[in-house]
């Protein structure tokens, strides 16, 4: 236990655990608040087994759940309450320590000088300078004036957020534009797959975010704290305030890699591996490598994913690696779906149907994985069954490669902008938010029913910038997204399943069907598709060209 005290009256703390609360009551301490949310980590007591152990020893124990990096003045409020009501001297704590230091700060910034509260803190081993506009403004807020204002901020340097920007400047290069983006480097996340399967080297799916910000737009280097939408303001770390005439929001998904028990601790090691994280793709390479016989283990979690596809692009490639070795007949391949078809849009199933007969790979319906024993090598799935209670199977593995369950990022899901849940609420055909008619969205964040793939941002940001321009000039949307999206299905080294859709699943191919039939696998559209595209990649968003969006265009734009 690791009591921080800021005040006689005031002490913040990191996770208590229910022993602790007897010892925290010895030390003289009255009442325990408790600004940690139950459930964001495993082994995390809930807050009633805090309070039914404060009661038994005759304290008393309130609950006020901040999410985290996300103070809101409500908050704020709602702790002045509890902390007034309480007999002293209070215990709060969170995860660190740090939200219940931050609510107290801002607490008190209305009567104390923000000099004490800045040195309380600080001898407590907290540093609250970087909300120090926020306490020097009484605790709240400040949205009313701007550290900087934009004619368009664009929050997310991703593929959708850098092609958005150089968009806009060729359509109106005296727009005032800024990205908000913390990441240092930008990452062409459907090359991963390739590194996976012993195609691509890591490193050319790598660029400096610097050398791809176009040019004549600025770059803030900064995480997105808030949204206030009703103030055309977004809050940064440290209270900053950016202040826009118009927002495209794209800061893509988030991998909730904390939410299979046992995942985070295992992955990278234990054959257990990922090519949805740059840094353990060569490892699954490295995995199909070195095994020779045992089973392989591969997961698709529940919709909604990036690139629905990769999965099983993972156990295509592994598979042919496989067959290529002649290892394949020592190895028994199993595909763990939580859902319930091998791919959304049925016209392309009987081609991968083809390769999973090919490789042998048994396919295990609305099984989803919930839990990695590493050491162990076993994973245990929740089967969905028909009718049925939901029951647990236990699988042994030699080699598992996980795709984690996905959702927005946490300050888009408590925003203003997000719908139930959770994602940004967009007219699926102009990508315009449905509340505030100066917001946009795009890529993998918002609810448009599409696929979320990197095709589909490429598609989808030329629509915003359309919209967006026409919005200036005051007229109505010019352009409508159809929910394209393309998922090239690697089904053996040098060969794809180009799946083209739109909304509903219509079919939406861009080669003629007389050199490409994207149901069948094809050589040629993996050359296009596959070995053609990384380098153009950079170059189309650093230059605002849009024929990534039209893939019969990229042996030219490769020239």
């Amino acid at each position: 236990m690791d009591l921080r005290k800021i005040t006689p009256q005031f002490t913040a703390s990191p996770q208590i655990s229910i022993e602790d609360v007897a010892v925290i009551a010895a030390n003289g301490y009255r009442a325990i608040i408790c600004n940690r949310p139950d459930g964001e980590a495993p082994d995390q007591p809930s807050f009633e087994e805090i309070e039914a152990a404060a009661k038994a020893v005759g304290i008393e124990a309130r609950y006020v759940p901040i999410q985290s990096g996300m103070v809101k003045d409500t908050d704020v409020l709602a702790f002045g309450v509890v902390l007034q009501d309480l007999p002293k001297p209070v215990l709060a704590y969170c995860r660190t320590g740090t939200r219940s230091v931050t609510l107290w700060s801002f607490h008190e910034a209305p009567t104390r000088p923000m000099a004490e509260i800045l040195s309380a803190t600080a001898t407590a081993g907290y540093d609250m300078k970087g909300v120090a506009r926020r306490i020097a403004n009484g605790g709240k807020t400040p949205t009313d004036t701007g550290d900087a204002h934009f004619d368009v901020v664009i929050v997310g340097g991703g593929a959708g957020g850098i092609s958005v920007a150089a968009s806009l400047r060729s359509r109106k290069p005296d727009l005032n534009i800024a990205v908000i983006d913390p990441a240092d480097i930008h990452y062409y996340q459907p090359g991963w797959t390739m590194v996976g399967g012993g195609i691509f080297d890591a490193q050319t799916t790598a660029r400096t975010m610097g050398s791809l910000i176009p040019k004549g737009v600025h770059w803030l280097k900064s995480a997105v704290a808030a949204f206030e939408p009703e103030n055309n303001a977004v809050i940064l770390d440290g209270c900053r305030v950016v202040k826009y005439d118009r927002l495209v929001v794209c800061p893509g998904l988030k991998l909730d890699w904390g939410a299979v028990e046992g995942l985070e601790e295992t992955l990278g090691r234990n054959g257990v591996t990922s090519n949805y994280r740059y840094d353990l793709a060569p490892y699954t390479w490295q995995l199909v490598q070195d095994l020779q016989r045992g089973r392989a283990v591969f997961t698709q979690p529940p919709m909604p994913i990036k690139c629905a596809g990769a999965p099983q692009k993972a156990m295509y490639l592994s598979g042919d690696a496989w067959f290529r070795s002649g290892a394949l007949k020592d190895i028994e391949i199993q595909f763990m779906n939580a859902g319930g078809v091998l791919f959304g849009v049925k016209d392309y199933v009987p081609a991968l149907e083809a390769y999973v007969e090919k490789y042998g790979a048994a396919l295990n319906f609305f099984h989803n994985l919930i839990a990695v024993d590493g050491p162990a090598k076993t994973a245990r799935f929740e089967v969905a069954k028909p009718d049925a209670d939901k029951e647990i199977v236990e699988v042994e593995f030699d080699m598992m490669h996980v795709c984690p369950p996905q959702t927005a990022p946490d300050f888009i899901r408590v925003s203003p902008l997000a719908d139930a849940a959770g994602w940004v609420d967009v007219d699926q055909s102009t990508l315009r938010h449905k509340s505030y008619d100066n917001i946009w969205s795009l890529g993998d964040v918002m609810n448009a029913p599409n696929a979320k793939t990197a095709a589909a941002a490429r598609k989808q940001a030329p629509t915003v910038a359309d919209n967006i321009a026409a919005d200036i000039e005051g007229r109505s949307a010019v352009a409508q997204y159809d929910g394209y999206g393309s998922c090239p299905l690697t089904v053996e080294r040098g060969k794809i399943v180009l799946a083209e859709f739109g909304y509903g699943g219509a079919l939406k191919p861009s080669f003629p069907s007389f050199l490409i039939d994207g149901t069948k696998p094809s050589r040629l559209a993996w050359l296009l598709k596959e070995r053609l595209l990384p380098p153009i990649y950079w170059q189309a968003m650093l230059r605002g060209k849009e024929w990534l969006a039209k893939p019969e265009k990229l042996t030219v734009a490769a020239d």
